[in-house]
Parts: structure tokens; C-alpha cells; sequence
């Protein structure tokens, strides 16, 4: 122990340069990892926000998931959960057994349904439940009759309001003004249940205990005596999907208000958990790379303490050890960075305004210890990267460490195979769709890198056999040392080109999978757009609104939208899976003059309750053509079989599944205000039609050049901006670790540069020979990278968007100018102490 002790301490002073890249990894390790752990223990930790059933003890409601079991291959049987936003109700017959229950003070009955306040939308409860809050009057005096209400502002007690509800408007007196939301309309219980529309149903009941009553106490007999009475979710479910209610207390009676946030909050957890496996397995790869590298910079002392007779079991400890003394310091150093590094994070979900309404992340101080437990995971991934380049140092034999080791046999064949694999994966994405085909393409990518990186002697040796001619030719006495240096290290070559190939094929892969997405959907949603003014009403449109807008001169076509979202249960590998899938509801007369989805096969002319219209792609791997029946759920956990009466192209804009408008607004479409596109007859002036449009519905406003028709999952921003502060945090991982590998390979190099000093060599000589070297680098990295990347990317793209890969030219010019920046500057930087000084040779006043 002594002897490894001393060892250790003595190699980390004397090569405090060459630990500086270890040193600067397991920093921007602990960092990453401190960030994810505060991030992942917040959304662990989130709830929705409790807010209108505040003053409630209890809240009785729906349950708002949905369920498919199913039995894997050989295994148990097994069940997935998926949550719900359509809102699941209450019978109301629950509040009648809830009254019964001893210790309940009082159960109020709430139902919430959206409201058009002069022309912007609003939210309708009766008045009972203000209470629930508590919403107390400020002015005025409570509802008493069916044409009486209480508003949360805008308005004074005694001005008349015209309200929109169920697509009829109607007159009514203000009477008092309430505390609370502006947006707030309140009717008498009788008329708020009257509008709402399912008077045989409640969205929740909000429920007071007794003074001295436990609220856990009174939960578990609210809900024996719900069991008892045999009271279940309203509305049918499908088979094995039982859905009994649910008796909220705490944090968990914002559930009943903010239905989003809990299939928001579970997908933020699987997203934080996958970004942060993928940190720690990047953290380990470039850690391992780095202290490996740093090691065979120091082959010659390890062969000579090997020589004098230290133990291979000595060697190791003594790398253990120095890796250790780093590790500490810099995990320490990212853990105390990591909290500014997340506030940041937060600041920007924030700042864009991408988490859902009501979803609350909590950070209570233990949280914020989080870091120091990702700073001992840092320490373990640096002992294990210690344990796997020891390993290698301690078999070094003291001739081997006077020459340049030649790749094995071994390394060669299975940097093949892991190649042949990576393309027989990537061609397995083509005959994939969707998320199998993501993952078949991310399986290829990364096998892939991983070949290069075993390849990486015998591509460079590739590389310098078409880069060694133009070198000597063109690049004089420096391109002739160039060609040479690489050819005559080719190992070295190697291990300085695979962080290069690394963060050119994961900028690549990264980058272009998303943008070409977002491109192809962009570009459909441009071409199924055949409107030319849209019509909007945040209040919703009255009844017959549609009829008099089609009868308006001038309009060829109407198409009405719903935005919803369904659930398809299906079978991966014999996993069960719920898939959320948002869709669009549509008015089916001539919808094609309107919005164009591209229809290869049936019609949507048929498009009706009880039917549905299939993107090709997701028809293609549920094998569905027209006249077949495909199972879908509703977001309420209503189950249908739809008919299919048409396959279309353009489902990267609309989606994979298109439904009547009127049987999604039944089953939970999203309630943010009607939108209709129009299509003018030819020769109709538009801007008398502009101005007849939105006269014909009292409230609405039409606009020229309508915006075209995209499809989007609700958590779609919150999933961009999360991967997209997780590929440039990995990219920076990458590119420190290009900086980290040429640098040790600079730094051991320090002596064969003297020497060619001694020999004559000027210092423009050497510092041309350098740049030639690193452009040599850098060019065979980035072609090799673009490759890689190009290879799964291809098969992705044309088995998801039908397209080649699309990149941006200002991000495919950013991933050229850090890897030609951080190239040069690992090279170059580290040099410069070998090049100064005056050696036999010089010129006074010349360089070289």
C-alpha cells in the first residue's frame, strides 16, 4: 500500500498536465450528472398544482388512466398504463353516498365545462363550488336564478353578458363578482348542470370534514363506501380496463383540476431518466478513453517501473490511486456547479413556457444534496475507467513500452462485426416504422461509432494513403513530415481520430433526425393546405355557425377542426404498450378543397362517427387498408372500433389517425377555441369575403393567409427543449473529450518534436507540419463521421418521412467549425512549449 501510495503521489504531481483532461471530464461528469439528479428528483417529487379544490379535504373523481394487460413470450403476465386527459367522470349518484359517510361536513358537486365570454374563452362552474377554493364574492351577492351569474372580473353586479355554452348564446345578469381566476363564470348549480351537458354525471366532488376528522381516516371510508355502493367511472371502458374512482388527498387533488399534468409529469420522468442513462454510458465511454490515453502517454515510465520491479498488481493500484486524487476534486467541483447549471435549465422550461399548466416541481432542501450523490457517482465511473486502463498498463512488458504497439487481430475483426452489425441494423429501420425504426437506426449509430472506434489505426492508415500524396506534394517539408508522423503512429492516428468521428456522427445523428422530422412535416403541412382564410372564435362556434359560414357567397369549401388525442394499445416483442397519439377531428364535405391529407386509397368523403382515416405508414404496420377495423381509445377511456375508409400520405402533419370533429369533441377534444378553414370560390374578393366571414358568427375573426395544419403531441416543446439542452451538453462532452485526446497526444509527443528540433527542424516547419496534421484530422474525422451518421440517418428518414436526411446549413457549418477549432487547438496549444527556445539551426530572425 505504501508503495502504491507513493507512486500514486508522485505521477499525479509530475503529470499534472496530462490528468488537467481527466481532470476537466469528470468535472463536466459530475455536472451533467448533478443536473439530471435535481432535475429527475423534482419531476419525481412533481404534482399538479392544487388550486380550485384548495379548501377541500378530499376530492372524489375519475380515473383518469387506461389499461392493457398482455402476456410477453415466455413470461408473466404483464400491464401498461397510460394517463388520460379527457376528463373520466363521476356518477352522480357518489355524492348521495358520499353525504352519507360519518365525518364528511359537506360534498359539493363541480362540474366544469368552456365557456365563450364576449368572443374569448372562458370556464363555467356552478356556485357552490367556489367554495371548494375558496373563491369568496368581493362584490355583489351569489346566483339565485338561471339567469343570474357571479364572474371572477370584467364586469360589475348588474351589467348584462351575453355567454356562449353548448353552442347557444344566451343574455345574463351579472350579480356579484368573485375572487379568484378572471376567466371564472359561476351559475347556479341546476343551470351550470344543465350546460354542462351530462346531467347524469359530475366531474369531481370536493369533500369538507368535520373539525377533529383525519383526513386519511375519512379518505379510506369515502372510498369503502363508494366499493360498497358499487360506484365506477362513468362510461364504458375496454376489456380489462376496470376504472373505479379515486379518493384524492393532498397533493394529489390537483389531479382532478389539471389532467395534463400527470401524463406530462410521467413523461418527463422516462425522458430525464433516458437522457441521463445516455450521460452516464457517454460519461464512462469518454472517462475511460481519457485516462487510457493519458496512460499510453507514459508507457516508457510504466515499462520502467515494470523493468525495476514493481508488481502489475502495483501498477494498478498506483493508477487506482491517481485517478482517484482526481476524481475527487473534480466531482466535488461539477456536484457545487451542478445547482446554478439546473437553475438555468429550469429558467429556460420556464422562460419558454413549456411545462403544462399547473405542474409543479418542488425542490425542498434535501434536494439540493442531490449533486454530492452524482459526485460519488462520477467517483465510480473514473475507479471503473481506472480499472480498465490499469488493467491494460499493468500487462505493459518493458520492451513493449520502447515502441509503437501494433492493433491485433482481435481489435480488427471485431470492429468488422460490430460494423456488418450497425448496417444490418440500419437496414432493418427501412422496413420499420415509427419508434421501432428510431430504434433500430439509434442501435445502428451507435455500433457503429463504436467500429470506428476499433477501426480507428486502419482508417487512419486509409485516410493518409489518399491525404499522404496531396500532403507531400503541396505541403513541402512540413506535408512530408505530416504524412509520415500519421502513417508511422497509425495507433495514435487512430485514437486521435475516434473523438473526432464521435462528435461528428452524434452532432449528425442528433441534429438531422429532428430537423429532418420537422422539415418533412413542415413541408406537408404546406402542401395538404388548399384554404385561404381561416376562422377563429376562442368562445367556440354557435349552432349552425358551419351552415351559415358554407352559405356565405364567395366560400367554396368549410372545414372545421378539432384538435384530440387517442391511446392504441398494442404489442412490441409480446410487450404491451399504450401509445398516446394526437390526432385531428375534421368536417369531411369536401375537406380536400379545404386541407388535402393526400389520399392513397377509399375516400374521406365517408369520414363519420364510427370511422377513421389511416396515415400509410401506421396503416402499413397495423397492416389496415380501407374496410378494415382498427381499435382505438379515446382520451376519456372510451374504446371504439373504427372502420377504415381511407389511407393517406401526410400524416407527419395531421397525424397518424383522422376522425370526425363531432365524435372527437365527445370523447375530450381539446377545448382551445374553433378554428375553420375556408376556401373561396374563384374570382370571390377576399377581403369582402374576409369581412363577410366574420360577420356571419357573432365573436369570430377571419384572417387571409391561414397558418398550415400541424399535428403535435402536448409535450412536444418540453420534449424539444429538454433533448435539446441534453445533445448540447453531450456534444460538449464530445468535444472535451477531442481536446482532452489530442492533448495527451500532443503532450506525449513533446520529445519526438525537441528531437526533430535537434535535427534542424524550424519552428514554422513543425507548427505547419502540426496544422497539416490536425486538418488531416479533422478532414478524415469529419467525412468519416458524416459516414457513420449518414448510414442510420438514410435508413430512418426513408423508413419514417419517405425523404433523404436534412440538415441545416448553418448547423452542418457549426459541427465543421467546432471540430476544425477543437482539432487545431488540441494539437497546437499543447505544442507550444516544445517550439520555443532557440535549438541548432535557427536563423536569427526566422522560425524555420
Amino acid at each position: 500500500m505504501k508503495v502504491t501510495a507513493f507512486l500514486a503521489s508522485r505521477a499525479a504531481r509530475a503529470h499534472r498536465r496530462a490528468w488537467a483532461a481527466v481532470f476537466a471530464a469528470l468535472a463536466f461528469t459530475s455536472l451533467l450528472l448533478g443536473i439530471f439528479a435535481l432535475a429527475l428528483g423534482s419531476a419525481a417529487l412533481g404534482h399538479p398544482r392544487v388550486t380550485r379544490y384548495a379548501a377541500a379535504d378530499l376530492v372524489v373523481a375519475g380515473d383518469q388512466h387506461t389499461r392493457f394487460t398482455a402476456t410477453p413470450w415466455g413470461s408473466e403476465t404483464r400491464t401498461a398504463e397510460a394517463g388520460l386527459t379527457g376528463r373520466v367522470r363521476v356518477p352522480a349518484g357518489a355524492l348521495g353516498v358520499v353525504r352519507q359517510v360519518p365525518g364528511v361536513r359537506a360534498a359539493v358537486a363541480d362540474v366544469v365545462f368552456p365557456v365563450g365570454r364576449d368572443g374569448r374563452a372562458a370556464v363555467g362552474r356552478p356556485w357552490p363550488a367556489a367554495q371548494l377554493a375558496p373563491h369568496a364574492l368581493r362584490d355583489g351577492r351569489a346566483p339565485r336564478r338561471a339567469g343570474e351569474v357571479v364572474v371572477g372580473g370584467g364586469a360589475r353586479p348588474g351589467a348584462r353578458t351575453v355567454l356562449r355554452a353548448g353552442g347557444v348564446d344566451a343574455a345574463y345578469t351579472v350579480v356579484g363578482v368573485a375572487g379568484g381566476p378572471r376567466t371564472a363564470v359561476y351559475f347556479t348549480a341546476e343551470e351550470a348542470r344543465r350546460l354542462a351537458g351530462h346531467p347524469g354525471s359530475l366531474d369531481a366532488v370536493g369533500v369538507v370534514a368535520r373539525p377533529g376528522v383525519e383526513t386519511e381516516a375519512l379518505a379510506g371510508r369515502v372510498r369503502a363506501a363508494l366499493d360498497a355502493a358499487g360506484a365506477g367511472s362513468v362510461g364504458p371502458r375496454a376489456d380489462g380496463d376496470t376504472a373505479g374512482l379515486r379518493v384524492l388527498t393532498g397533493n394529489g387533488r390537483g389531479e382532478a383540476e389539471f389532467l395534463d399534468a400527470g401524463p406530462a409529469r410521467t413523461g418527463l420522468l422516462e425522458l430525464l431518466g433516458s437522457v441521463a442513462a445516455t450521460v452516464l454510458l457517454t460519461a464512462l465511454l469518454v472517462v475511460s478513453s481519457t485516462v487510457v490515453q493519458a496512460l499510453r502517454q507514459r508507457a516508457g515510465e510504466l515499462g520502467l517501473l515494470r523493468m525495476a520491479g514493481a508488481t502489475p498488481r502495483q501498477v494498478r493500484g498506483a493508477v487506482g490511486k491517481e485517478v482517484r486524487r482526481v476524481a475527487v476534486g473534480a466531482a466535488l467541483l461539477g456536484a457545487a456547479a451542478a445547482c446554478p447549471g439546473y437553475l438555468a435549465l429550469r429558467g429556460a422550461l420556464d422562460a419558454r413556457g413549456v411545462l403544462p399548466p399547473g405542474l409543479e416541481l418542488p425542490l425542498p432542501a434535501w434536494l439540493w444534496c442531490a449533486p454530492l450523490v452524482s459526485a460519488g457517482v462520477t467517483v465510480l465511473v473514473a475507479c471503473l475507467a481506472a480499472l480498465i486502463a490499469g488493467a491494460g498498463a499493468a500487462k505493459l512488458r518493458p520492451a513493449e513500452a520502447l515502441r509503437e504497439p501494433a492493433p491485433g487481430t482481435v481489435r480488427k475483426v471485431t470492429g468488422l462485426v460490430l460494423l456488418f452489425l450497425g448496417i444490418s441494423s440500419a437496414g432493418t429501420a427501412t422496413l420499420q416504422s415509427g419508434p421501432a425504426a428510431g430504434a433500430a437506426a439509434g442501435v445502428a449509430a451507435v455500433t457503429m461509432v463504436s467500429a470506428c472506434a476499433l477501426l480507428g489505426p486502419w482508417i487512419a492508415d486509409g485516410a493518409l494513403r489518399v491525404l499522404g500524396a496531396p500532403l507531400r506534394r503541396y505541403g513541402g517539408p512540413a506535408g512530408y513530415l505530416a504524412a509520415a508522423n500519421c502513417r508511422a503512429a497509425a495507433r495514435r492516428s487512430g485514437a486521435a481520430l475516434t473523438p473526432v468521428v464521435l462528435v461528428t456522427a452524434f452532432a449528425g445523428v442528433q441534429l438531422s433526425a429532428g430537423a429532418t422530422l420537422g422539415h418533412e412535416a413542415a413541408a406537408q403541412a404546406r402542401e395538404a393546405l388548399r384554404a385561404g382564410f381561416e376562422v377563429r372564435a376562442d368562445g367556440g362556434l354557435p349552432d349552425g355557425a358551419m351552415a351559415r359560414l358554407r352559405a356565405v357567397p364567395g366560400v367554396r369549401a368549410a372545414t372545421d377542426l378539432a384538435h384530440g388525442t387517442v391511446v392504441l394499445a398494442r404489442r412490441e416483442a409480446g410487450e404491451p404498450r399504450l401509445d398516446r397519439l394526437p390526432v385531428l377531428g375534421v368536417t369531411p364535405q369536401r375537406l380536400t378543397r379545404t386541407l388535402d391529407p393526400g389520399v392513397r386509397a377509399g375516400t374521406v368523403r365517408e369520414l363519420r362517427p364510427g370511422t377513421v382515416a389511416v396515415g400509410a405508414d401506421r396503416a402499413r404496420s397495423l397492416d389496415l387498408r380501407p374496410g378494415s377495423t382498427v381499435r382505438l381509445r379515446f382520451d376519456d377511456g372510451a374504446p371504439a372500433r373504427l372502420r377504415v375508409v381511407a389511407l393517406y400520405e401526410r400524416s407527419l402533419a395531421l397525424g397518424d389517425f383522422l376522425l370526425s370533429r363531432d365524435e372527437l369533441q365527445r370523447h375530450g377534444a381539446r377545448a382551445d377555441g374553433a378554428r375553420v378553414l375556408v376556401t373561396a370560390a374563384p374570382g370571390a374578393d377576399r377581403t369582402a369575403l374576409a369581412a363577410a366571414l366574420a360577420a356571419a358568427v357573432p365573436g369570430a375573426r377571419a384572417a387571409l393567409a391561414p397558418a398550415p395544419v400541424r399535428v403535435t403531441a402536448a409535450d412536444q416543446a418540453l420534449t424539444g427543449l429538454v433533448t435539446g439542452a441534453a445533445v448540447s451538453a453531450i456534444g460538449g462532452f464530445t468535444v472535451i473529450s477531442v481536446l482532452g485526446t489530442l492533448s495527451l497526444i500532443t503532450l506525449g509527443r513533446r520529445p519526438e518534436l525537441r528531437l526533430l528540433r535537434l535535427t534542424g527542424a524550424g519552428r514554422r516547419t513543425l507548427r505547419r507540419m502540426l496544422r497539416l496534421e490536425a486538418a488531416a484530422t479533422a478532414v478524415t474525422g469529419l467525412a468519416v463521421g458524416a459516414a457513420v451518421a449518414a448510414v442510420p440517418l438514410l435508413a430512418f428518414s426513408l423508413a419514417v418521412a419517405r425523404t433523404v436526411p436534412y440538415l441545416p446549413v448553418t448547423q452542418a457549418a457549426l459541427i465543421v467549425a467546432v471540430v476544425a477549432a477543437t482539432t487545431a487547438t488540441g494539437t497546437l496549444l499543447p505544442a507550444r512549449a516544445a517550439l520555443r527556445g532557440r535549438y541548432p539551426g535557427d536563423v536569427a530572425g526566422a522560425g524555420g
